[in-house]
């Protein structure tokens, strides 16, 4: 399947100021481990302007209707970080970001630590295996030559690699957590962030919601360390997204398309899932099958194409995550039911709670 001719909307032409994105939170809400999958709680928030109500993750089954349709993202998280002690004591670390095929041997796009060890045409140890760093990147990460097969990496990753938990979360990654930080949609290897949203989700959830009718079409965006970036530049345009593979099948495409033309919604399971849709959709919001890497960029404001619902949880402050769903729902909606969630002592961020936006 070839690529799709991807085409952008145009940023503000006016500067957008990421401080009014910006809030205080205390530092205990932060989750620091999931609750069992379908458990958290959920603010439902009703795009026309309704009052807000916190409802148990099972209540996105009685919120979905008969003839809509979830799109869920089926990336499946890595044991991506790779963090060893060497003999001398020193340390050294190895996040892994996304293979590169078109390069010849075991080549993969890493963010290392520390960087002096990894220059242009030196050599290191990873996991035993001789690592040689072909080339540093404009944004810094390294392009690493293992010196093994792809099959030989991917054992010795799965067997001593961790789970890449994100910055907030205080701890190190546990057993526990190769299954916590996992969707019960994940399918095909490739992330090293799970797309979150989807963490609220049990298999039973997913059993009701399809018993009352309600279509799940899959789409593939393998997340990346970009997605914590922080938004740096005062004026938010400024930030440079970092690219994210994707994938969108026929299947997808007409399942959704369909759903589109009979009047269910198109309810997007995370920001992953968002811009995918959103990616490969047209100015006349029909979705297109098609893989790349998207850079899309979303941002008050925007004209949606063919996303009609979110599921997405709480998001840290400055973040591209909220100005995606201040996009949705209008920054001061957003601003208003986050001081209400951490009002009520909501969970917050990858392991936290959520929201439902409809």
């Amino acid at each position: 399947m070839a690529d799709y001719e991807i085409e952008y909307d145009a940023l503000p032409d006016e500067a957008v100021d990421i401080g009014d994105y910006d809030y205080e939170f205390p530092p205990e809400l932060v989750a620091q481990r999931a609750l069992p999958k379908g458990t958290t709680r959920i603010m439902h928030c009703p795009r026309d302007g309704g009052p807000r109500r916190i409802v148990p993750a099972t209540g996105i089954v009685d919120l979905l209707r008969e003839g809509d349709c979830l799109v869920v993202n089926n990336t499946k998280v890595i044991p991506a970080r790779l963090r060893e002690t060497r003999e001398s004591g020193s340390t050294q670390e190895v996040l892994l970001v996304a293979p590169r095929p078109d390069l010849p041997g075991t080549v993969w796009e890493a963010w290392v630590r520390p960087g002096k060890r990894f220059r242009p045409g030196k050599k290191a140890t990873v996991l035993g295996v001789e690592t040689e760093t072909v080339a540093v990147q404009e944004d810094g990460s390294r392009l690493l030559r293992f010196g093994c097969t792809a099959e030989e990496l991917h054992a010795l990753v799965e067997s001593q690699g961790k789970v890449p938990l994100p910055p907030y979360i205080r701890r190190e990654a546990d057993e526990e957590d190769k299954t916590a930080y996992q969707a019960i949609f994940a399918k095909i290897e490739g992330a090293v962030a799970a797309p979150t949203a989807s963490l609220h989700f049990s298999t039973e959830m997913l059993d009701a919601i399809l018993a009352k009718g309600v279509r799940k079409a899959e789409v593939t965006l393998h997340v990346g360390p970009g997605t914590f970036a922080p938004v740096e530049d005062g004026d938010a345009r400024a930030h440079h997204m970092h690219g994210e593979r994707f994938f969108v099948s026929e299947e997808t495409a007409e399942l959704v398309n369909r759903t589109a033309r009979e009047g269910g919604r198109i309810v997007a399971v995370g920001t992953t899932a968002c811009r995918v849709v959103e990616t490969m959709s047209d100015h006349a919001g029909i979705l297109h099958a098609g893989s790349g890497v998207t850079y899309k960029y979303i941002m008050p404001p925007y004209r949606w194409r063919r996303v009609d619902g979110l599921v997405t949880n709480f998001h840290w402050p400055k973040s591209t995550l909220m100005l995606l769903v201040s996009a949705f729902y209008g920054r001061e909606n957003v601003m208003a039911a986050y001081r209400e969630a951490i009002a009520a002592k909501m969970r917050l961020f990858s392991y936290g709670d959520g929201m439902i936006i409809l």
